[in-house]
């Protein structure tokens, strides 16, 4: 049997152009599935990439309370909650974007990671605040101890100022001072030559703030040259913060009112001429003095 191509020409057209068809859908739906399936993937590593950047970020921000946290024991927490956390970012690093299960275990894990951070926030800024309040609370009571330190200084330094008005307050007075030499007769002289004594006679002032009792009365002599006249080296009396020689000593009863004193100083050596002074002391303190001209 013959066929006659010419006629079958037609058919075999329609086919090819059929088969073309079909060949042409079937390349733009692979095309299709493969621009899809790169999207999806695509997707996947950015989804991936976003929750690693997330772990990162929580595992930073343990690591910055490691800077700010003082309290031990909390910093060991912290410390493990970073661990656990580095942890998971390892496990995230070694699954493919792709695996959908794991990556939302991890998803879940990251929303309980944010919910322990939280608290620990929470914990953290109250501590921060407690630890504000007590620094306020220290620098006031600091303040106050500096206030109570200043106002104990300020009595005290009252106080001493108080008690030294009151000693010098209570202090004795040697007032009408006169100093003169007389001969054996008791009459006054101008002349060493002519006098055997000194005499010096002054009154203490009455002062009722003063303690009564017996008080030990001074009288130190000084001749032109500076010397002081004694008849023993040893003859001192404190004062200030050391010790004078003196010339004459004597104890008297004093009972707060005026009373009148009178020593006197044997002259038995060979004094020069010129002015001469009187230094009288009681209670460790300088009451009265002096001055007095001797001719030869």
């Amino acid at each position: 049997m013959k066929i006659d191509f010419k006629e079958r020409t037609p058919q075999l057209i329609a086919i090819i152009g059929v088969l073309l068809l079909v060949l042409t859908v079937a390349v733009v739906y692979i095309v299709s599935k493969n621009k899809q399936i790169n999207t999806i993937e695509r997707q996947f590593a950015v989804d991936k990439q976003e929750l690693e950047d997330e772990y990162e970020a929580i595992s930073m921000q343990y690591e910055g309370f490691k800077f700010s946290v003082q309290n031990d024991s909390l910093l060991y927490k912290l410390e493990n909650e970073q661990a656990k956390v580095q942890r998971l970012q390892e496990q995230l690093r070694m699954t493919d974007a792709a695996n959908k299960a794991e990556i939302k275990r991890l998803k879940d894990e990251l929303a309980t990671l944010r919910k322990i951070l939280k608290s620990y926030v929470q914990q953290i800024d109250s501590l921060h605040r407690l630890n504000t309040e007590l620094q306020a609370k220290n620098e006031q009571i600091t303040q106050q101890y500096q206030q109570t330190s200043r106002t104990l200084n300020q009595v005290s330094q009252e106080k001493a100022q108080l008690s030294e008005k009151v000693t010098l307050a209570s202090k004795l007075d040697a007032t009408g001072i006169n100093v003169k030499a007389v001969n054996n007769r008791g009459k006054e002289q101008k002349r060493l030559s002519r006098s055997s004594q000194f005499v010096v006679s002054f009154l203490i002032t009455k002062n009722i703030t003063a303690e009564p009792g017996e008080r030990t009365i001074y009288v130190r002599i000084m001749s032109p040259d500076g010397g002081v006249l004694t008849k023993n080296p040893g003859s001192t009396f404190p004062y200030e913060n050391g010790n004078l020689q003196y010339s004459i000593k004597r104890i008297v009863e004093y009972g707060g009112e005026e009373i009148p004193v009178t020593m006197y100083w044997d002259i038995e050596e060979f004094l020069m001429p010129g002015t001469y002074k009187a230094d009288i002391f009681a209670d460790g303190s300088l009451i009265g003095s002096r001055s007095f001209p001797m001719e030869e």
